[in-house]
């Protein structure tokens, strides 16, 4: 049987990996994209598009539902990070075709101050963290916070928005007025927590019913366009390898648990190491795929796209271990091409060294290079 989708914000990169994914989840699919950008919309892998309101407009929710009604589809499936929150608010008109945690799930997650808060009050590893409440208390949170750097960030969003490693208060104080004063952030949406320098874990898990069904792990080796980012770090991977990790797996279960006795829906977790070697959540996106979902779903045993949609259809799925382990596959995503995932025994196939061998050829070779 065909499982009929909509995409909301179809065209995006998250909304074409999907697809990517769902299409060698073994059962057939039908995809409609929509957006409110016919320009991105002609990105769309989808198999049929819509050109809809934007998700502010009072007829938004009426337009996903004449689509879905329309195309006879069986689940709207959110893409990109505000997606699931936008379709919270209209879910009375909508229920049926939602797999989506509880409201109040996603407002926790919404603010990654008052999650980390949260998660610490409960013994959950988290950075010790305080939200600026205005520009003098930051001199404040810096004698409470007493390690350096400090990591200054935007308390919500993705793609490490407005995030910055500083050093003293007044570094903080400028990062943060700048954002204010150009970009119209409050300063009261800024959060200072302590420096985690370890090894970057993502995580993704499924849940039904308050149970665990499925949850993979990675880690982030390399970031995608961090030459034009202070941080020099971002939330989107450019080389990523699947990894075994129980204590993140642990981690990430504590804490969705803590969310909701019943909670439901797709999980992402990122998770960094404190100077300990501790895993520590950073941030907890409720309700959406990861962008980098295909290396949770096309390798393993378990395709996790295509067990969401079955879950969100009330299908069973036939998992007997949940955590999903299938360690040393590679990940390596572009701007301009879909990733590339393969496994550590193939990084020589069809590659050369013109320089191995004998010395004498390794010196023409350089010598050629220099333009001698």
């Amino acid at each position: 049987m065909t499982a009929r989708l909509l995409f909301t914000n179809a065209g995006h990169a998250p909304s074409n990996n999907l697809a990517r994914s769902l299409r060698r989840g073994g059962e057939p699919v039908f995809i409609v994209g929509c957006n409110d950008d016919q320009f991105t919309l002609k990105k769309s892998d989808a198999d049929r598009h819509y050109l809809v309101p934007p998700v502010d407009h009072p007829e938004w929710s009426q337009a996903l539902r004449w689509i879905v009604e329309t195309e006879r589809l069986d689940l709207i499936v959110p893409t990109v990070d505000s997606d699931p929150d936008s379709l919270s608010r209209v879910r009375k008109h909508l229920s049926e075709y939602l797999f989506l945690p509880r409201a109040s799930v996603l407002e926790i997650c919404r603010d990654k101050s008052h999650l980390i808060t949260l998660l610490r009050a409960n013994g959950v590893d988290a950075p010790a963290s305080y939200q600026v409440k205005d520009l003098r208390h930051v001199t404040r949170i810096f004698q409470q916070l007493r390690g350096r750097p400090l990591w200054c960030r935007v308390r919500d969003g993705a793609g490490a928005l407005g995030a910055l490693p500083v050093r003293t208060p007044e570094q903080a104080r400028s990062w943060i007025r700048y954002w204010k004063e150009m970009r119209g952030v409050p300063v009261s949406s800024f959060m200072l927590s302590e420096y985690l320098p370890g090894r970057d874990f993502g995580c993704q898990s499924l849940w039904k019913d308050g149970e665990l069904v499925l949850i993979k792990t990675y880690e982030r080796l390399s970031y995608l366009g961090t030459g034009s980012q202070p941080a020099e770090v971002s939330s989107v991977a450019a080389l990523a390898k699947t990894v075994f990790e129980p204590k993140v797996v642990e981690t990430c279960i504590r804490a969705i648990k803590l969310l909701d006795a019943k909670v439901s829906g797709v999980f992402s977790v990122d998770l960094k190491e404190n100077a300990r070697g501790v895993p520590c959540i950073t941030e907890i996106n409720a309700g959406r795929f990861s962008s980098a979902t295909n290396i949770f779903d096309l390798v393993g045993k378990h395709n996790m796209a295509a067990s969401y949609v079955r879950l969100a259809q009330g299908v069973p799925v036939d998992i007997e271990d949940s955590y999903d382990a299938a360690p040393d596959w590679y990940m390596l995503r572009g701007i301009d091409g879909p990733p590339c995932i393969f496994h550590a025994s193939e990084f020589s196939d069809n590659i050369k060294k013109p320089w191995q061998g004998a010395g004498p050829r390794r010196g023409r070779l350089q010598a050629t290079a220099r333009g001698n």
